[in-house]
Parts: structure tokens; C-alpha cells; sequence
């Protein structure tokens, strides 16, 4: 029994080894290129994970970005607008963190303008409606017959 213990202490200790993940490790010429590379990473989606970076995500995919951009910036000295340009022929405007306003955008950039714009406008008009409404009186016999059910209660 005791061995037993000892063997399941063991192997619930080393567990987190085996469940670690593996960490990219990019060498960079100088810290300019690093900066770049981070800034990179984290203005581009994930094509896999719906809403996380590059920098972020543990997809395979991700990491294949990571690499490539790396590449790009490394050894290849492309400019950051080069990099974003071939990504976004590659995988869409998804990929785009800040996708540009085109035919095929416009209703995401311009969406939240008219849903502002239409909850606005429905807050003013209740509210303008709400205050030229006129004001209700009772006649004497609906008063009378108020104050009759007020007294039941």
C-alpha cells in the first residue's frame, strides 16, 4: 500500500511536465525587429480561434503564423504592411483584427452606427411622447368609485 501511495505521489507530481505546453522561441537580430514581430502577432486574428490573436492562441495554425511572420520580419526583412498585405490575400479580411471599409465590410463598420443611432431615436421619442401626453382626470363618478375600491382593500 504504501508503495502504491509513494507511485501515485510520483506520477501526480510530474503531471504538470507532461501537460506543459511548448513555447515558441524566436531570436531576433535586434529589438526593433522583437517589437515589430509582437506587435504583428497581436494586430492579427487567429483564423481558427474565432476571436483571439495569434499571440494568444495554441492552434496549430497560430502557431504556423507566428513562424511565418517571424520569417517576414527575420529574414526576409518585409515591411509590416507587406506582411498584413499577403495574410489578408491569404486568409481574408477575418484575419484583420482592423479589416479595411470596402463593399464587403461596410455593414460591420456601419452596423453599430445605425443600432446607436435607432436606440437614440427611440429614447427621444418615448420620452417626448411620454411628456405630451395629456394628463387623465376622473370624472366624479369614476373618483368616487376609485375611492370605493380603495376602501375595500
Amino acid at each position: 500500500m504504501q508503495r502504491l501511495a509513494v507511485l501515485l505521489l510520483c506520477a501526480f507530481s510530474l503531471w504538470p511536465a507532461f501537460a506543459a505546453e511548448r513555447v515558441d522561441v524566436f531570436h531576433f537580430d535586434n529589438e526593433q525587429q522583437r517589437e515589430r514581430y509582437q506587435a504583428l502577432i497581436a494586430e492579427l486574428r487567429c483564423p481558427k480561434c474565432l476571436n483571439t490573436n495569434i499571440a494568444g492562441s495554441d492552434a496549430p495554425i497560430a502557431q504556423d503564423l507566428r513562424r511565418l511572420v517571424h520569417q517576414f520580419v527575420v529574414e526576409e526583412g518585409r515591411s509590416d504592411q507587406e506582411i498584413l498585405d499577403f495574410l489578408h490575400a491569404r486568409y481574408g479580411d477575418f484575419v484583420l483584427y482592423d479589416p479595411p471599409f470596402n463593399a464587403r465590410t461596410w455593414l460591420l463598420w456601419l452596423l453599430p452606427i445605425l443600432v446607436g443611432a435607432t436606440v437614440l431615436g427611440t429614447l427621444i421619442r418615448m420620452k417626448f411622447s411620454a411628456s405630451q401626453q395629456p394628463e387623465t382626470t376622473l370624472s366624479a363618478a369614476e373618483q368616487a368609485r376609485l375611492d370605493e375600491l380603495k376602501e375595500s382593500l
